[in-house]
């Protein structure tokens, strides 16, 4: 015996070649299956819509996306240690803090040895807290690091291919961290 596509009890009503038990349920049938073909229409418009944003983006706000992603790898690479300036472990929210700000070096904008795991009052109220960071920051990556980090780079002109490729890469390292 056939039994009903809603209720499952047994189907004797036949409406447009499907059996159904009653009208009532041959009614909520047919809702159903509008709401999953415009559900189905929906998530087909959303990704069609999520990637003409994508494709509309500037190389301005890729490169936004990249330093979310860049700041995600270094909280979660430094995750454990202390404040690279003050030394504390903060109980409250931390920061990827850049010891040469991005305003004035760009191009070590995504250099990992120029970012570490910061605590917000030093990264914001202190402005990076830059005297103990820099003694830190010798301990951790060595004085000729350092050295180099304060001398004269190329500027970083990265074009949009390039920096989703580094996004790709910053997500992988990320999952590898977080498996």
């Amino acid at each position: 015996m056939t039994k009903c596509p809603t209720c499952k009890a047994p189907a004797t009503l036949r409406i447009n070649l499907k059996l159904f038990c009653s009208i009532d349920c041959a009614v909520s049938w047919s809702k159903l299956q509008a709401d999953k073909s415009k559900a189905k229409k929906q998530k087909e418009f959303n990704a069609e819509t999520r990637q003409r944003k994508q494709e509309l983006k500037t190389r301005q706000e890729w490169l936004k996306d990249a330093q979310t992603v860049f700041n995600k790898f270094i909280r979660l690479r430094d995750e454990g240690l202390p404040c690279v300036s003050c030394g504390r472990f903060h109980e409250g929210q931390w920061h990827a803090g850049h010891y040469l700000s991005v305003g004035s070096h760009p191009d070590l904008r995504f250099e990992p040895s120029n970012v570490f795991r910061q605590c917000m009052p030093c990264n914001s109220h202190l402005s990076g807290n830059q005297v103990n960071y820099r003694i830190e920051l010798i301990k951790r990556i060595g004085l000729e690091k350092v050295e180099w980090l304060e001398g004269k780079h190329e500027p970083l002109k990265l074009t949009i291919e390039e920096i989703k490729e580094l996004i790709a890469e910053y997500k992988q390292k990320i999952k590898q961290i977080s498996a």
